[in-house]
């Protein structure tokens, strides 16, 4: 800017331009061009001007731009590749922009939550499974509670499949009882088959700090059922991410605001179902929907089936308080949760009687002290603390 005010001002005091484009290294054309500049912008003239198009061949069109803002006012909780991937199947005719061109769109826009980083955890817990299928592996919980509209809380019950994603079950229920979630996990062993094995945490209905081996009677009909039982660790939600990933997306569109009664807010969770599986593309997924993946189980729910226990010397239901009892005086607690379950006992020793569920050893009891000696850990639930 001094050398162009000086140029200028020795040009005004009469000097002429080639010496003058000489001595300050420059070119006569570039000398021509910064004094028609000062002639017609004066001092302004003067400063660098941007090198910048005037108009931006690749810049996204304003309908696109609208485009964009709308579809994520109508879904706030779905993010620049989803709504980009929305652009590609539903306006063919828009050549779409770049998923980070939507993503600063949104942000010009303040639709953008900005979110602190977060350390990565990795999961320690050493029996949780790693599934690669369908049906490998599905995980339930219960999604915190909230209040409906007429001041009754609402505990929604939540079950998905671990590698497709698949919501198989979002039932509005009034508490976390264990006795509703019977039907509702029956309905969903009749309409998709039986899965290899369960995830949950250690909460009630799944899992029960005050029964033996920390089983309900929920978890002991999965037994039954031939699923095998997946706990997180205790304060680990992250051991089941992805259930809870699904979990945020609930609450932030189904939640806010709740509906006014439980009939109401079922019809919310099944809408938001519906659209989770059938319409909400994935990025863990490809920008696939679960309904892309997953394909029912080949494992048809019948019901549960016969228990034989070949070699035994009796057959005995539990009791509805979790006893085992024969004859008038001879009743041994086991455990509620196994309440109206077929156990066969084995004599094998004088007085000792070895008691079996299925193809599990339970633990044995004697007959002078009538005390049942469980066995450690029959199931393989322990969670490893130390890991």
């Amino acid at each position: 800017m001094d050398e162009r005010t000086k140029f200028i001002g020795r040009l005004l005091a009469g000097e002429k331009m080639a010496p003058l484009c000489r001595e300050f290294g420059i070119t006569r054309r570039t000398g021509y061009k910064i004094w028609e500049r000062y002639q017609q912008d004066g001092n302004t003239g003067l400063y660098n001007r941007s090198r910048a198009p005037h108009r931006h061949p690749n810049q996204t069109p304003f309908e696109v731009e609208k485009l964009i803002v709308r579809l994520k006012t109508d879904k706030p909780s779905w993010g620049a590749p989803k709504i980009r991937e929305i652009i590609i199947n539903k306006y063919p005719s828009i050549k779409p922009p770049a998923t980070s061109t939507v993503h600063s769109i949104l942000d010009r826009h303040d639709l953008v939550t900005k979110k602190r980083a977060r350390s990565k955890f990795k999961a320690t817990a050493s029996y949780l499974s790693t599934p690669t299928d369908p049906n490998d592996l599905w995980c339930t919980d219960f999604k915190g509670e909230f209040k409906l509209g007429n001041h009754a809380y609402c505990y929604p019950l939540t079950l998905s499949d671990q590698v497709s994603r698949f919501l198989l079950v979002c039932e509005s229920l009034e508490s976390t009882a264990e006795s509703p979630c019977f039907p509702i996990f029956e309905q969903a062993f009749k309409e998709y088959g039986l899965p290899v094995a369960i995830r949950s945490d250690n909460g009630i209905p799944f899992a029960s700090g005050n029964s033996l081996w920390n089983l309900t009677k929920l978890s002991v009909w999965w037994i039954r059922l031939g699923i095998r039982l997946e706990r997180i660790q205790p304060g680990n939600p992250q051991q089941n991410g992805r259930h809870e990933r699904m979990h945020r997306t609930l609450k932030l569109e189904t939640t806010r605001p709740a509906r006014n009664n439980h009939l109401q807010q079922q019809e919310t969770f099944d809408e938001f179902k519906q659209c989770f599986n059938f319409e909400r593309p994935h990025q863990a997924l490809e920008m696939k929907v679960p309904a892309d993946l997953y394909k029912k189980s080949q494992r048809t729910y019948q019901g549960l089936p016969d228990v034989t226990y070949p070699g035994v010397d009796k057959i005995i239901l539990i009791s509805n308080c979790g006893r085992i009892c024969f004859g008038r005086k001879f009743k041994v607690h086991i455990s509620r949760a196994f309440a109206n379950q077929p156990v066969g006992i084995k004599a094998i020793d004088t007085g000792i009687w070895q008691v079996h569920f299925m193809s599990y050893v339970l633990g044995y009891f004697d007959e002078q002290s009538l005390k049942f000696s469980p066995n450690d850990d029959p199931f393989g639930l322990r969670i490893d603390n130390a890991a």
